[in-house]
């Protein structure tokens, strides 16, 4: 995987091991049809359950997470009605 200078090629390494200018890059020569996408997708779903759903020492951090977004998305969601009711007069 290495090559004879101890530099891996652009396109295998981690997005977290790329320096700023090599973003793009990075980017043009990476695969994008929807195979690759769903693939990423599946891999960042199991990755988040392996962290923080399925431990040994269970903790409330995973299952928070996952409502506290829950609870941003729905608020998102109905933020134009809920700034609608403000300034409506309740008599």
């Amino acid at each position: 995987m290495a090559k004879a200078g101890g530099q891996v090629p652009l396109v295998q390494r981690r997005l977290l091991d790329l320096k700023l200018f090599e973003v793009p890059k990075w980017t043009l020569r990476r695969l994008v049809s929807p195979k690759a996408v769903f693939c990423a997708m599946c891999r960042g779903h199991d990755t988040y359950y392996k962290k923080y759903i399925d431990v040994k020492k269970g903790g409330i951090g995973g299952v928070a997470m996952f409502l506290m977004g829950y609870v941003v998305i729905s608020y998102i969601w109905n933020y134009s009605h809920i700034k609608h009711d403000r300034w409506r007069k309740h008599h």
